[in-house]
C-alpha cells in the first residue's frame, strides 16, 4: 500500500481505519466539533454546558470522535513571527517521472523536511503543492537546492512569495 512508506503515524488524507463521515454525526457531536475548532481548551464542564450535556457524556462523546479518526489532532498554532518565521512560500511542483514508486518516494521526502508543513498531491498542471515556512530567503535558498534542485525527480518547481496572510483557518465547516 502507498501509504506504508509514511510509517503508521501518517494516515491517509482521506481515511482512518474506522474513519466514519460526517453525516454519520448526530447535532451534538457537530456542535461539540465547532466549539472545539475554535476553541480546544475549553473543558468537559464547559462543553455541557454549552450542549446541555453532561461531562461525563462529553468525555465519552469526544473519547469516540478521536478513537473514530474524526478529530485527528489536538494542536497549538504557533505564531511564525513567535518562531522566527520571515517568509512562507507556496511551492509547485513537477515530476520528472509520474510513476508511483517516483510519487512515493517524493511524497517520503517531503514528509521528512521540517520546513514543508502542507504537501499536497494534486490534479493539474502540477503534481505538487507544498507550503513551506523559512527563516529568510536564504533559508529557502538552501532548501531548495537541497531539496528539489538536487532531486532528480523534480523536474520544474514555481515558488510563489507569501507577501500577505490573508486568511488562515484551521477548522472545517460542519
Amino acid at each position: 500500500m502507498a501509504n506504508e512508506a509514511f510509517g503508521t503515524q501518517v494516515l491517509s488524507y482521506f481515511g482512518h481505519k474506522n474513519w466514519k463521515k460526517m453525516h454519520d454525526l448526530d447535532e451534538l457531536d457537530k456542535k461539540l466539533l465547532r466549539m472545539l475548532q475554535q476553541n480546544n481548551r475549553l473543558t468537559a464542564d464547559e462543553l455541557g454546558d454549552k450542549v446541555s450535556l453532561s461531562s461525563s457524556a462529553v468525555q465519552r462523546r469526544l473519547k469516540r470522535l478521536r478513537d473514530d479518526g474524526i478529530i485527528e489532532a489536538d494542536v497549538s498554532i504557533v505564531s511564525p513571527r513567535a518562531a522566527d518565521i520571515g517568509i512562507t512560500c507556496v511551492v509547485d511542483i513537477v515530476l520528472e517521472v509520474g510513476n508511483s514508486k517516483a510519487i512515493d518516494k517524493f511524497k517520503t521526502a517531503m514528509y521528512k523536511c521540517p520546513e514543508v508543513m502542507q504537501c499536497y498531491y494534486v490534479t493539474g498542471t502540477y503534481d505538487f503543492v507544498l507550503i513551506v515556512n523559512m527563516k529568510s530567503m536564504q533559508h529557502y535558498e538552501e532548501f531548495s537546492k537541497k531539496s528539489l534542485m538536487d532531486n532528480p525527480n523534480v523536474k520544474h518547481f514555481y515558488t510563489h512569495v507569501v507577501m500577505d496572510r490573508v486568511k488562515m483557518q484551521y477548522g472545517i465547516i460542519l
